[in-house]
């Protein structure tokens, strides 16, 4: 019989609510519960899905003003478990690292966004899981890379297998939306752009030799981010449909045929009825990709509020089950239905 692995997840925003969803389903998985840090409308969403509330202290009396129950404080969730998915709000985790994880001796899950180098770092390594699943297999600590970072490299590394030395360069921009689906915050009309954007280093992070150049643009929209990718090859090109081929195998991207906006996916997504309107994979769209002389061009869309969710289920298994990648591949799948829900996008886009 398998030893359920006892999670806590420290944050209920739109990576705390999917994370919950899944692992609660994960039969491998002992949900202890989740941290709330607030008494909004996903509190009570919480309780009504069955898991254990766990709150900071100093807001006792709020939640009880409000008779929101409670099952005790973060501290009580954190001591329960064997690792916590620390998904607080972005900055948080150097705190909760310092003040609660070490001083337990606990096992956390950073997500992207938290600090890699420097004063407030809060691990030695970015966790992808198509370039270092097993490198995250002896860490105590370890960052979840951001669905930005977790694109690339899903995109990178099966180029770099199957070309090698014949790649001189990536040059990627990424046009990020402005805000999630579920945020509240206004998305401006404007187009701003980021002078040094930290998703090239987290990228170079796991994929150190790259020769790598990334640009980054917010657009108005909630939808998805979509990343266009040059390779550059020392020669010419290779074939259009050895660059189909080498991706249609690969986890978690599908290949679009006739998608003309990110829009356009999520709401099929929603109306196939996937699980938080979420794809969880990157999205090939085949009709702009090019090649022409030395360069390739792809373009992707990536699900930002869904990507990095099977990425923690995969990251999990590795620190704490220590299942080979395969395993851990298989049973992700399973859980997610990742093949499947890639089939039949490829189906609607056909």
């Amino acid at each position: 019989m398998v030893k359920l692995v006892k999670i806590f997840i420290n944050g209920f925003g739109n990576i705390g609510r999917r994370l919950a969803t899944y692992l609660d389903l994960d039969k491998e998985i002992d949900l202890v519960g989740i941290a709330k840090y607030n008494t909004d409308v996903r509190a009570k969403e919480a309780i009504s899905k069955g898991y254990k509330i766990y709150i900071p202290k100093n807001l006792k009396k709020s939640f009880e003003d409000k008779k929101i129950q409670y099952a005790g404080y973060i501290e009580d969730g954190v001591r329960q478990s064997d690792l916590i998915i620390d998904a607080a709000k972005e900055g948080l985790g150097y705190e909760n690292k310092q003040k609660i994880y070490l001083p337990m001796d606990k096992k956390a899950i950073f997500q992207g966004g938290e600090k890699r180098e420097g004063k407030f770092s809060v691990a030695d390594m970015i966790h992808n899981s198509r370039v270092n699943y097993d490198k995250a297999k002896l860490k105590h600590y370890v960052i979840q890379g951001s669905c930005n970072v977790s694109g690339m490299g899903r995109m990178i590394e099966p180029l770099i297998e199957n070309f090698g030395d014949s790649i001189s360069r990536f040059d990627v921009t990424l046009i990020r939306r402005w805000a999630d689906l579920e945020d509240s915050k206004e998305v401006k009309d404007s187009i701003e752009w980021d002078a040094h954007p930290h998703h090239q280093d987290d990228v170079k992070d796991f994929l150190p030799k790259v020769n790598l150049y990334v640009e980054a643009f917010k657009v108005p929209s909630r939808m998805m981010h979509v990343h266009q990718m040059l390779i550059r090859f020392k020669n010419r090109v290779t074939s259009k449909d050895k660059i189909l081929e080498i991706f249609q195998k690969e986890f978690g991207v599908a290949i679009l045929k006739s998608s003309r906006g990110t829009a356009e996916v999520r709401k099929k997504a929603m109306d196939l009825g996937f699980i938080h309107g979420d794809t969880n994979m990157v999205h090939i769209h085949e009709n702009l990709l090019r090649l022409q002389d030395d360069t390739l061009k792809l373009v992707y869309s990536d699900d930002q509020t869904g990507m990095v969710i099977p990425e923690n289920h995969l990251l999990i298994q590795s620190m704490v089950s220590q299942k080979t990648r395969s395993e851990a591949l298989q049973h992700t799948d399973l859980l997610f239905d990742m093949t499947k829900r890639k089939e039949i996008l490829q189906d609607a886009f056909k």
